[in-house]
């Protein structure tokens, strides 16, 4: 349930869903139920396991576990898919489907290497990650979490349908729920801890090439200044609305 500060209508979701979401819910739900049939052989082969991974060179793991979930765990798929169709969609909307899928697979693999660099670790419970197999699209969605606060940080959302939450807390607060059913997942909180390599990896992908941190501080500070217009009447100049001097009155 979302409110457009640009419209006194209020409506359901961010619209109709986006080829990339699509796809990305689609496949991880079709993977869950051939998880809940085979869940051992599924997690062996296609959960990041850093002993796999690094020992017998198992790579593809670090993004086929971005479509794997507990079989035992329906929230852990429900709040990840959720994230993704609510946020997804209008990120890519926003940048196109070909950048946004790649800034989904930048979070989700980052979040696999953060989580290989912490099972590597001096510490009994970081080695014990070393031989856990991690699942789930958790990094992922931390990564859209975080560019989508960016992008829209003043819109208002109902959380519950009730209670009305600007973008940025909503966003911590969806994060914080997101995280607390991650800890029933494979790998315990310092995989969940590791998960939030995807936020990072999201974070240093939109300041590299492309300018899209440039973009959405332009978007951010647009909003700013027509909010700034709105409160003080002030309208543009330009022959398409004054003939006269030109000057902003």
């Amino acid at each position: 349930m979302r409110q457009s500060p640009s419209s006194a209508g209020i409506s359901f979701g961010p619209g109709p869903i986006t080829p990339a979401v699509k796809i990305i819910i689609l496949t991880n739900v079709a993977m869950f139920v051939v998880t809940r049939i085979a869940p051992d052989l599924v997690v062996d082969l296609l959960g990041m396991t850093p002993a796999d991974v690094l020992g017998r060179a198992q790579i593809w793991q670090v993004v086929t576990y971005l479509f794997i979930h507990s079989p035992s765990s329906f929230g852990h798929i429900l709040f990840n898919m959720l994230a993704v169709w609510m946020f997804g969609v209008e990120l890519e909307r926003r940048w196109g489907t070909p950048f946004f899928a790649k800034f989904y697979a930048v979070c989700g693999v980052g979040a696999a290497v953060c989580t290989i660099a912490v099972s590597l670790l001096p510490f009994d419970a970081a080695q014990s990650l070393y031989f856990t197999a991690t699942i789930g699209a958790s990094g992922a969605v931390y990564g859209l979490l975080m560019a989508w606060a960016l992008l829209f940080p003043h819109r208002e959302i109902l959380f519950m349908f009730i209670f009305p939450l600007k973008a940025r807390m909503f966003v911590l607060l969806v994060g914080a729920i997101a995280f607390l059913s991650a800890l029933d997942g494979a790998g315990g909180p310092i995989a969940s801890v590791a998960h939030l390599g995807g936020l990072l990896a999201g974070w240093f992908y939109l300041q590299g090439p492309g300018g899209f941190i440039t973009e959405i501080r332009r978007q951010i500070a647009r909003r700013k200044m027509d909010r700034m217009r709105k409160k003080f009447n002030i309208h543009k100049g330009g022959r398409d609305y004054w003939k006269g001097d030109g000057r902003v009155h």
